[in-house]
């Protein structure tokens, strides 16, 4: 009988049950943060100045050499 009010009481206080909709809500926060700091940067002039000049030099590396 002891053993079995054990293996209940350590199954109750391990169990995460519960716990993934906190994981999910804190994943769907962190993701939206990102998309917002990733919408941001893409629409800055100076980053798609940066992105133009990689992709002109990756072209100039490929078709000129």
């Amino acid at each position: 009988m002891e053993k079995i009010v054990k293996h209940k009481l350590r199954n109750a206080l391990m169990s995460d049950s519960g716990m993934t909709t906190a994981e999910y809500a804190v994943g769907t926060i962190a993701a939206a943060g990102l998309g917002g700091v990733l919408l941001k940067l893409l629409t800055s002039p100076e980053f798609q100045a940066l992105i133009w000049k990689i992709i002109q030099s990756a072209f100039t590396f490929l078709f000129i050499n």
